[in-house]
């Protein structure tokens, strides 16, 4: 009788960070009442901006400052980013079941990196932190290239970093710019479902190849979508 061939991971696995990986929410939201307390208003509820964190530094600036135009939000960017610095790692923490979800893929021969929106250096400060400086085999930032997600460049070229082709490549993230950017670079993709969203975000309509509720889903290899 024939014996069924063991199912295995994919080569490369490539994701987003925060809300992806790491739940960072607690350290965005200190750096935002830093800003509020400056200005005289109290604490934002972290459940008022968790939502928000995938969407970018604006967009939290955006959610706790409703008043202000985006001109003078874009002005508070810098100074954003400066708190947000001196609070990573203190309160943020991995999803539960990433840890062991990245010991499977390491375990079973799969090389995983991070494609991020966040600024490189302050995703390169927090490596370390997780003891991941090793363990990642590449790391592309929002400023590293020309271009961001939902544009394909710092997917593809994460891939050619690695040296695994895209289409033998899986994107896994929890907003729509990341599935929109793995279509666009030939890249299976995973949608975060524990991740950070809006009330109207819909990932469903964002046509991701596999939806998954939590991370510790994917330490069985046959969860993962396809790949060429």
């Amino acid at each position: 009788m024939a014996v069924a061939e063991a199912v295995k991971y994919p080569k490369a696995v490539l994701f987003d960070l925060d809300g992806t990986l790491l739940d960072s929410a607690p350290d965005m939201v200190a750096a935002i009442d830093a800003m509020r307390a400056s200005r005289g208003r109290p604490p934002m509820a972290l459940a008022a901006l968790r939502p928000h964190v995938s969407k970018g530094g604006l967009a939290m600036i955006r959610a706790a400052f409703p008043d202000i135009d985006d001109d003078e939000r874009k002005r508070w960017l810098p100074e954003f980013l400066d708190h947000y610095e001196r609070e990573l790692g203190r309160h943020s923490e991995l999803f539960d079941g990433v840890g062991a979800m990245l010991s499977a893929l390491e375990a079973g021969g799969c090389v995983w990196g991070i494609v991020t929106n966040k600024p490189e250096y302050l995703a390169r400060q927090i490596m370390p932190v997780l003891g991941w400086q090793e363990r990642c085999a590449v790391l592309i930032g929002g400023d590293t290239l020309a271009e961001r997600k939902p544009h394909p460049l710092p997917l593809l070229v994460a891939a050619q970093r690695i040296g695994v082709a895209p289409q033998d490549c899986i994107y896994v993230g929890d907003d729509e710019r990341d599935i929109i950017a793995a279509r666009a670079a030939g890249m299976p993709s995973v949608v975060a479902l524990w991740g950070y969203r809006l009330d109207e975000d819909n990932p469903v309509a964002w046509q991701g190849d596999v939806m998954i509720d939590l991370p510790s889903q994917l330490i069985a290899a046959d969860a993962w979508p396809a790949t060429r």
